[in-house]
């Protein structure tokens, strides 16, 4: 131990001592009958009784042989009071070497305080884990609108994202947010499992990656000595099961692309995908429409929510934007029926820089994202894409050079994906020759020829809408966190 880090040697020798006086710093168990909050917020239903609670030492205030301490557990914290005549001197020595940070057990008489502050009168008092490292605990000062100022290390969300075990710690409200993923999560599984859709699972390490844009990560398999790819998307799997005669399918889904990272992007994430046989994209808008409203009532009771300072409604029916309607509203450039030409003409007279390997359908897409997906606040469908960036997604019925395939736009940023999912085997074919050929001019994240899922598609497969919801993007929208790596755990950062 480095003895300049002088906390930590102090903590190093108190552990030493607690060995001596043989106290076992860290037991194996500890049989606990409540939670702090539930005892704190229900005074009436349990003053006088006897509990046991357990949890972080987290503020210490001691006054000769008496002692007041907070503990803090999942659910919140509560006040302990600690006495020497009650605990005895060999408890109470072993109190004096414990330190903020620690986990205790308390057994005690619920009460309350000449201050009003509901407490537990400690009859027994245990240490249940000592902690070798000192918590990086928040100050606060009051700023000059009276309004409290947390400053410190941990405050800086570099260190946040990197120890979120000490992100979670000393700052409870980020567990509120993961536990409203967990809530949003199962109310989706919920919604999905009432319509009879089965959850499956699909290869997340595969021999051909598809069914998205993007580039993959890629593996190595020893044994049989060939290349596997970490999945990008679990679509052409899911319409597999369609071919194979399920008619309703879903999966929560780990997804893999070795692209840049943003406030919008992670290079692993996490997907719903369902696929329902027999029905087409405008079912599906209606289908995303309720299952959203569903999941905001059960996370927050209703389907209004605040985002980046926005008031959202969720609530159906949501608009309808055609996407080349929109580029035309937003920038006033009619961009129908143009070719590739001519679209690069105008994104130069709107300053928009474009890849020499880009097709019409791409350059089509980026004027979109720069121009209309950020003025989008309001739950919005763009709909009716190019067929160029659209090769999973059938082919308009009315529109000739577009498809049926929607994106659900709700704070400026698309949250979803969905199609009327091609099945004609000869176009998928075709749309698949066009993907290497852009491949060929460069675009490393144009799809690849999968010949197993077209075998699938020459079996037949019925019509079916397809439908992808980013659930970190979601959760981004219903806890208000302006980044992802606020609603992912442990979020890819680079190293120290």
């Amino acid at each position: 131990m480095d003895d300049t880090n002088q906390p930590m040697r102090q903590r190093r020798e108190k552990l030493e001592k607690l060995n001596e006086i043989g106290v076992n710093p860290y037991p194996h168990n500890f049989n606990r009958t409540h939670q702090c909050r539930e005892i704190a917020d229900n005074f009436e239903s349990f003053e006088g009784q006897s509990v046991s609670v357990a949890g972080r030492l987290m503020a210490d205030r001691s006054k000769g042989k008496v002692s007041f301490i907070n503990i803090q557990d999942m659910s919140g914290r509560i006040q302990v009071f600690l006495k020497v005549d009650t605990l005895g001197q060999d408890v109470y020595e072993m109190y004096k070497l414990l330190d903020i940070g620690d986990f205790v057990g308390v057994r005690g008489e619920v009460f309350k305080t000449r201050t009003g502050e509901v407490s537990i009168n400690a009859k027994e008092f245990v240490l249940l884990s000592k902690s070798l490292r000192p918590l990086p605990i928040v100050k606060e000062r009051i700023d000059e609108d009276g309004q409290r100022v947390a400053f410190d290390e941990v405050t800086d969300k570099e260190m946040r994202y990197r120890q979120r075990y000490v992100d979670l710690i000393v700052n409870p409200e980020v567990r509120e947010v993961f536990i409203k993923r967990s809530k949003i999560m199962t109310a989706m599984r919920q919604f999905l499992n009432n319509k009879g859709y089965l959850e499956v699972e699909t290869p997340i390490l595969q021999p051909i990656y598809g069914g998205a844009s993007a580039r993959p990560f890629m593996t190595h398999h020893n044994t049989l000595d060939m290349k596997l790819y970490l999945r990008i998307a679990n679509e052409l799997y899911l319409k597999r099961l369609i071919v194979g005669g399920f008619e309703g399918v879903y999966e929560f889904a780990k997804d893999f692309r070795n692209e840049g990272m943003s406030r919008f992007h992670n290079p692993e994430f996490t997907q719903m995908e369902v696929y329902v046989a027999y029905k087409d994209y405008h079912w599906m808008m209606e289908m995303v429409e309720e299952m959203i409203s569903y999941i905001a009532i059960q996370v927050h009771g209703t389907t209004e929510v605040e985002f980046n300072g926005h008031k959202i409604n969720l609530a159906p029916p949501w608009k309808r934007l055609p996407l080349l309607d929109g580029i035309e509203e937003y920038t006033g450039k009619s961009v129908a029926g143009k070719s590739e030409a001519e679209l690069r003409k105008i994104a130069g007279e709107l300053n928009v820089t474009l890849e020499d390997s880009w097709g019409a359908g791409k350059i089509l897409d980026e004027l979109f994202g720069e121009f209309v997906e950020p003025k989008l606040i309001q739950p919005t469908f763009i709909t009716d894409h190019p067929v160029e960036i659209s090769p999973l997604a059938k082919k308009h019925r009315d529109k000739p050079g577009l498809v049926e395939r929607f994106e659900p736009v709700i704070g400026g940023k698309e949250i979803g994906n969905a199609f009327s999912e091609l099945n004609d085997p000869v176009d998928q074919r075709e749309r698949f020759e066009s993907q290497m050929a852009l491949k060929d001019r460069g675009d490393d994240e144009a799809q690849v020829l999968d010949e197993d899922y077209l075998r699938a598609m020459e079996y037949g497969m019925p019509p079916t809408a397809g439908l992808g919801i980013g659930i970190d993007r979601l959760t981004m929208l219903l806890t208000n966190q302006p980044s992802i790596r606020d609603v992912i755990l442990f979020p890819h950062m680079r190293p120290e």
